[in-house]
């Protein structure tokens, strides 16, 4: 079954790499941190879908409970919030590694890093318990959600009760999840660009190789979340039912597959230690079977 095989694909690579940076003190970096969570939060968001989607195929079911619904709710959204605050912190980091190398040191610790980490993912977990707790008030007077998995919007769409509380903080939610990551992305890239505009011919170099899949990541995971918010609102009967269904898992199947597959070969460090663990447990194979 292809989502079945997404699943493990996705346990094993992004496992791996938690793996690999956590056991080689030479990756307990600011960077290699950073990206240890990002993987953290792809088996995190992983986890709030596929399970759940796996048995409703296997068993034929179509129904769930709206517990459940809530509970899946807020993983996807802090899932998907975490992803963008992660790759916003991260091009923050990029920009101090870049533009300010020999501050780096200082400006950017692993303490930091952590610090960092735990504000992303408690703000995130908290922003949305107070959106999880203003859903639950509500009186539902339907029960048909037309999507693979639980929208905040469609069960509030349902509700028979006043959502004007509901809508109101949705719309200050939405602003900020949109700007609280947007505003250091957008400086730290326009600090990039100024430096690969005027730089010399290694900085380019530095610059393009250690962005490149942060880029990519970011407009990646973007282009997902923006058809799955443009999906959930307006009518789109127009649009193929296939095409619909894959592009509404397109930011919790290929993110989570992206991720640890770029940035595994980008990352030169990460890519010599797992060429170097290839090698040790395929020599370790041959003696064992001579």
């Amino acid at each position: 079954m292809i989502i079945a095989l997404f699943y493990i694909i996705i346990i094993i690579t992004n496992t791996s790499l938690i793996v690999v940076i956590c056991l080689n003190r030479s990756l307990h970096e600011p960077m290699y941190i950073f990206l240890c969570s990002l993987f953290v939060n792809e088996l995190y968001g992983s986890t709030g879908l596929f399970p759940f989607l796996l048995i409703q195929i296997l068993s034929d079911i179509h129904t769930v409970s709206t517990s459940f619904c809530y509970v899946q709710i807020f993983c996807l959204y802090t899932y998907a919030h975490v992803e963008f605050c992660n790759l916003a912190v991260m091009s923050y980091d990029r920009y101090l590694a870049i533009c300010c190398p020999l501050q780096y040191n200082t400006r950017m610790t692993s303490n930091k890093a952590f610090i960092f980490i735990a504000l992303i993912w408690l703000y995130s977990f908290v922003k949305f318990l107070i959106t999880l707790s203003l859903n639950i008030r509500l009186t539902l007077c339907g029960n048909v959600i037309n999507s693979l998995y639980c929208h905040n919007y469609l069960v509030v769409k349902l509700a028979c009760s006043d959502t004007k509380v509901n809508n109101i903080y949705g719309l200050f939610g939405t602003v900020l999840t949109v700007l609280v990551p947007l505003l250091p992305i957008l400086f730290s890239y326009t600090k990039l660009l100024k430096v690969c505009f005027s730089g010399s011919k290694q900085t380019r170099q530095k610059a393009v190789s250690t962005c490149t899949p942060h880029l990519a990541s970011l407009l990646n995971f973007s282009f997902g979340c923006c058809f799955e918010i443009v999906q959930s609102r307006f009518d789109m009967t127009s649009v193929p039912s296939v095409l619909r269904i894959i592009l509404s898992l397109y930011f919790l199947i290929i993110q989570p597959l992206l991720n640890p597959i770029m940035y595994g070969l980008q990352m030169s460090k990460i890519r010599n230690i797992c060429k170097r663990l290839l090698c040790y447990n395929m020599l370790t194979f041959d003696r064992d079977t001579m």
